[in-house]
């Protein structure tokens, strides 16, 4: 896709404070932001029939994505996928059960089914392109547009496992005892994150950021060898700009602020905290660099509307002064330590963009 395929980007304030530029007031998005907690989403949701019918319906996609960008005035928009895409185009079955959480056919265990993995075809996802696409069309403009990825470590976790797990026992087995077939799969799942996001790019996201949701259950040594390393290895591969635009890219690691120092170097824009992180000392450690998005903890949001703008003004307050120069400097997105809850009223939401916008610019001295 071309820029002249796409309307003129109205609202910039995320990609701005993603490349450390000053803005009039601190922008937010939601992790799961289309989700579970609107209840047009759940009326699309059923009209799909399921999960992966929804996922893979183009009009479906864009629809869901679309939703809560029109009820509340939030700064961007992100791709409804999931995570699992990538492993799902290798081959290995991709299912949901109402109410259990993802599972695969074929789990990877063993060296014959590491053997057979491999980057896949990149036309197996054609339906996660064409629905970046056709979101950025129907935003016309009005807000930009990420795509995303799980992070080569927490592909490898629900490819071991088979679905989702609460100890994580087989990856780890793997990587106690077995770290040679583990290092295949993840050196597997680092090109194939790098070429399906770059493909995201091409097809019309504007930003990219990779979710390394389980990268904070590894021990520490384990993290930079099994996680961190893979990380560089796919952000080293995207673009860094399409078609004459800067592309920025995150890095969420949940539970990873132990090693936000570490992380610092890595060849990206901005870096996602958990709610567990300082947003001052995140600012000390890698703000001379890297934005900082996050961080309310998403059980905020069950708290009165008064209580939340509270917490909003707290988080705000704990990054710290806001950069108005004319260069680069520290700059915050605002987003939670982790996705939104199914359970968060909606007018709690509500309360809270209108909190962080207000409160964001009053900091900068606006009315």
């Amino acid at each position: 896709m071309t820029t002249s395929s796409f309307a003129p980007l109205k609202n910039d304030t995320f990609l701005r404070a993603c490349l450390r530029q000053a803005t009039d007031y601190t922008p937010i998005w939601m992790m799961r932001q289309a989700g579970r907690f609107l209840p047009e989403y759940r009326a699309t949701r059923a009209k799909a029939g399921s999960f992966m019918g929804l996922a893979t319906n183009t009009d479906y996609a864009t629809e869901v994505t679309i939703q809560p960008t029109e009820r509340f005035p939030i700064d961007a928009a992100i791709l409804f996928s999931d995570i699992l895409t990538v492993p799902d185009a290798m081959g290995l079955g991709l299912s949901f059960a109402e109410g259990e959480g993802p599972k695969f056919a074929t789990a990877v265990r063993d060296e014959a089914a590491v053997a057979q993995l491999a980057v896949p075809d990149m036309a197996k996802l054609r339906y996660v392109f064409d629905a970046v696409t056709s979101i950025r069309k129907a935003l016309n403009g009005r807000l930009p547009l990420i795509g995303f990825s799980g992070s080569p470590w927490t592909l490898a976790c629900y490819m071991v496992e088979g679905g989702s797990s609460d100890d994580y026992h087989r990856v780890k087995t793997m990587l106690y005892s077995r770290p040679d077939l583990l290092h295949r799969i993840l050196q597997i799942n680092a090109d194939a994150v790098a070429l399906y996001l770059n493909t995201q790019i091409e097809s019309g996201a504007q930003a990219v950021m990779v979710f390394d949701s389980w990268g904070g259950v590894l021990a520490d040594g384990a993290f930079q060898e099994f996680s961190l390393a893979y990380n560089r290895r796919v952000l080293s591969q995207l673009h860094k700009s399409w078609n004459g635009a800067t592309i920025p890219s995150i890095l969420f690691t949940k539970g990873g602020g132990l090693w936000l120092r570490e992380m610092e170097p890595l060849d990206c824009n901005v870096l996602g905290v958990d709610w567990t992180v300082n947003l001052a000392k995140a600012r000390t450690i890698v703000g001379g660099s890297k934005a900082i998005q996050g961080n309310l903890d998403p059980a905020a949001l069950f708290a009165p509307p008064a209580q939340i703008e509270q917490e909003v003004i707290r988080t705000l307050n704990a990054f710290g002064t806001p950069y108005t120069g004319d260069a680069t400097g520290p700059t915050h997105i605002f987003n939670l330590g982790h996705g939104i809850s199914q359970h968060t009223p909606v007018e709690h939401v509500a309360a809270l963009v209108e909190a962080v916008h207000k409160h964001s610019r009053a900091m900068r001295g606006a009315c």
